[in-house]
């Protein structure tokens, strides 16, 4: 068989349902064998989609998420999405198609090291240099991209060698596992926390990866110690659970931080800095930590370990519960109160342009604890790390660790796609929106319902609101939008324009009951990113 017969087998052999990507030259043996695959190929309208797609299929599913391009300008495209999946630990395997190798060694059309520019953004990057290497290479990528922690690989094949034929088979997938932590850490971690007083546990983006959210809970209720968690932990603590400290992430003392300044014991579980950098709540250095993961801490002068705790998480918590003595009232209960009350102010508010606390409200209203909400980054994903009020681990999707724009919507087909029976919501601002706007093609091809609730104030809102911040005026960030709702129309979409605040949830219940691909332009009151700021400067403690 040819190498790219070959190449898709090893594919299957890793059980890939979809293929997110863009036809090329260089990768036309590998796109021919496809039509007698059983993967789907997600034709999209732009590489960056494809690379997003895979990013948000990775995170939400374990499995490493595929996206697919030529060489050259369509590899260079996939950058972003496969940057943002590797600090973010979602696992994607992104391949490009590349030119023959007896022209690498020189000057010639579109070709660039590949290996050497995917490399600093991922955990491994290969390229193919002989077809009988084909099910190591693929396996490797495959194997390095789904283990702790999580990220992203590349796989470099060169159109020549794709051609070439091989005898050979896809590798035995074997799954790596993570081992238990040495008792004598698990005792050290208990000792530390029933000596205190007035612990917390601060829960990330791990929890999920490692399928500890349901062991995180339990061993919070059992030891009655209340857990704030990063925004890309969102749902590994129900927000309805009286122990949720709501999530922490924000540069600014807002009320989960409370918690954190008054805590002995800070117990770090499944915690990546890159989602939230640990000088923002152990200022001083002071702070005893624990903690709890698969691997080792980053070194930080403001995350220095008492004990860690390495391996398996849900056993770490399991091992834990059984030797720490529970508190005898769960501390920090004024933060939960005041978190409470925060959090319902604008559930009634008619002002518009709608107010962005009054938004959120109104989307968590029509979402099952199980629906899933992608945020695009920009002012919009503040409010949502901040207000929305998740149930479930991946839930809430943010991009925290890369932040990269225009994920929302080809995120959201990948969720729909990975769960068609949950009612998805791309929550995007209209920068972010029109980056990959022209990915709504692509879900209406491949018959992906889904809602796009656009926070609309025609300007970059959240570099207005930090520009606002340090210099008191802001500068270059104003442009113009279409129609949205023609827009929606011109793809045979639909569209809604909400032109009151009291429109908006029987707008967003609309929507999800039209079971198309929906776009919502809402205009937002982004007046209130300021008010936040000097609220959150004048805040007291609750406690």
């Amino acid at each position: 068989m040819k190498a790219a017969e070959l190449f898709v087998k090893c594919l299957e052999n890793e059980r890939v349902e979809y293929i997110f990507g863009i036809p090329g030259e260089e990768n036309i043996d590998v796109m021919d064998a496809l039509l007698d695959s059983t993967i789907k190929f997600v034709t999209t309208h732009h590489e960056q989609g494809a690379a997003f797609m895979a990013d948000v299929y990775g995170r939400l599913t374990g499995r490493a998420g595929v996206c697919m391009a030529t060489l050259g300008p369509g590899a260079t495209n996939l950058i972003t999405g496969v940057a943002d999946a590797n600090m973010d630990r979602a696992p994607v395997v992104a391949i490009a198609g590349q030119g023959a190798t007896t022209r690498l060694h020189k000057e010639s059309h579109q070709i660039l090291d590949l290996v050497s520019m995917f490399q600093p953004i991922t955990k491994y990057s290969a390229q193919i240099l002989d077809p009988a290497i084909v099910p190591e290479i693929v396996r490797k990528a495959f194997k390095v991209a789904q283990t702790e922690k999580p990220g992203a690989t590349f796989i470099d094949f060169p159109e020549n060698v794709a051609e070439m034929k091989v005898d050979k088979a896809p590798i035995r997938v074997q799954t790596a596992y993570t081992s238990q932590a040495p008792a004598r850490k698990v005792n050290g971690a208990a000792t530390l926390i029933n000596e205190a007083k007035a612990p917390v546990i601060l829960a990330g983006n791990g929890v999920i990866r490692q399928g500890a959210a349901d062991a995180l809970v339990t061993f919070a209720q059992a030891l009655r110690i209340p857990v704030a968690n990063t925004f890309m932990a969102k749902g590994v603590m129900p927000f309805t659970n009286e122990l949720s400290l709501g999530t922490i992430g924000l540069k600014a003392r807002d009320l989960p931080w409370f918690a954190f300044e008054k805590a002995d014991v800070v117990i770090c579980i499944g915690y990546d800095m890159v989602e939230y950098h640990p000088d923002m709540w152990n200022p001083d250095g002071d702070k005893t930590i624990i903690h709890i993961d698969a691997l080792p801490a980053e070194v930080d002068e403001h995350y220095i370990v008492a004990v860690g705790v390495l391996g398996d998480i849900p056993s770490s918590l399991q091992a834990l519960a059984l030797q720490v003595k529970p508190q005898p009232e769960p501390p920090f209960k004024a933060v939960r109160k005041a978190l409470e009350a925060d959090r319902s102010q604008y559930a009634k508010d008619t002002g518009f342009p709608v107010k962005p606390q009054k938004i959120v409200w109104d989307l968590r209203e029509v979402l099952g604890p199980d629906d899933i909400a992608i945020s695009d980054v920009g002012a919009h994903k503040m409010w949502m790390s901040r207000m929305y009020r998740a149930e479930r681990p991946n839930t809430c999707i943010i991009s925290n660790g890369f932040a990269a724009m225009g994920i929302a919507v080809p995120g959201a087909i990948a969720a729909k796609l990975a769960y068609p029976d949950r009612k998805v919501v791309a929550v995007t601002g209209d920068a972010g929106f029109m980056m990959n706007s022209q990915e709504i093609e692509t879900a209406l091809r491949f018959k992906t319902p889904l809602v796009v609730l656009i926070w609309n104030d025609s300007e970059y809102g959240l570099i207005t609101w930090h520009q606002l911040r340090h210099f008191g005026r802001p500068s270059h960030i104003e442009f113009k939008n279409p129609d949205f709702v023609k827009y929606a129309e011109s793809f045979g979409a639909k569209g809604y324009r909400v032109e009151r605040a009291q429109d908006l949830l029987p707008t967003l219940e609309k929507a999800i009951a039209d079971d198309t691909v929906v776009i919502i332009d809402c205009p937002v009151d982004y007046s209130e990113n300021m008010k936040l700021t000097a609220r959150l400067k004048e805040m007291k403690s609750p406690l």
